[in-house]
């Protein structure tokens, strides 16, 4: 299956520091994925509302001598000719495919199911399950940490920065755990790094899910799962990751014997209860 021009655009940006001006200029490029390759660095720059150093410094950044070389690159992996404004699709709906292209790729990443297999054997055997999650993947890990709490005796979500977050971790390790979950997600947060680091030190082992194998969360891994994020719009956006963490639910699921006597004891409770609205 050959990578549609925004989705080769994302896996260039990927593993990269970009700072919020290159963040714009990536996300311009990414909306104009098929003229790019064609545009001068001024014409860049007018587009995405930086100056022409930017544009530079961008190209840098990333690993080029200067923008001709990033634009001699991109026409060597882009269409042959410009869109010309006769682009398909509008910038939310280019969102939407790039998307679908990152659900894609998660796809042909779980094609090997082992990792994720070994990813639910690790967390189905750790009591209780730390689940951390800070700032823009604090929503990852509390959907995870919800419904895994109704198959999983005891997961503990951390999804608060500060003083506080190595002392729940010690807590947990204190009470059994032998693994720690984590989402992380651009931009990433030092306190995300320092926990896994410290929860390394402890002797747990640490699942990760991140949006690239090369996040600053990588060193602090003992398993990464990588679920890219969409980059389209002014804030990223993460079904990719999402979907990966029902998919590791599921596993760990697999590896726990009475999950399914303890969802259908959820169900008699709740309807016993009038809990949800038929």
């Amino acid at each position: 299956m050959s990578d549609s021009p925004a989705a080769r655009l994302q896996q260039l940006f990927d593993g990269h520091r970009l700072t919020p001006t290159q963040r714009r200029i990536a996300h311009c490029m990414v909306r104009r994925a098929a003229d790019v390759p064609f545009l001068s660095s001024v014409e860049l720059a007018e587009l995405a509302g930086v100056s022409q150093p930017s544009v530079t410094r961008f190209a840098v950044a990333l690993g080029f001598d200067g923008y001709p070389a990033l634009r001699k690159h991109l026409r060597e992996v882009a269409p042959t000719e410009p869109s010309r404004g006769e682009d398909k699709y509008n910038e939310y709906q280019q969102a939407v495919q790039a998307e679908i292209e990152n659900l894609k790729h998660l796809s042909e990443l779980l094609a090997d199911p082992r990792p994720v297999e070994e990813a639910g054997r690790i967390l189905a055997a750790s009591r209780p399950l730390p689940v951390l999650g800070l700032r823009a993947a604090s929503s990852q890990a509390r959907g995870f940490a919800y419904f895994a709490a109704k198959v999983h005796p005891d997961v503990r979500l951390l999804d608060e920065s500060g003083s506080m977050l190595t002392d729940r971790i010690d807590g947990a390790r204190r009470a059994g755990a032998s693994a720690l979950l984590c989402f992380a997600l651009p931009r990433h947060p030092r306190e995300v790094v320092d926990a896994l680091a410290y929860a390394q030190e402890q002797g747990l082992t640490v699942v990760t899910v991140a949006d690239s194998a090369f996040a600053p969360v990588a060193a602090h891994s003992d398993l990464l799962i990588p679920a890219a994020v969409g980059t389209g719009l002014a804030f990223d956006t993460a079904c990719a990751p999402m979907l990966l963490g029902r998919v590791l639910l599921e596993a760990m699921c697999d590896d726990l014997p009475d999950a399914q006597a303890r969802l259908e004891e959820f169900d008699a409770k709740a309807a016993a209860r009038g809990l949800f609205v038929e």
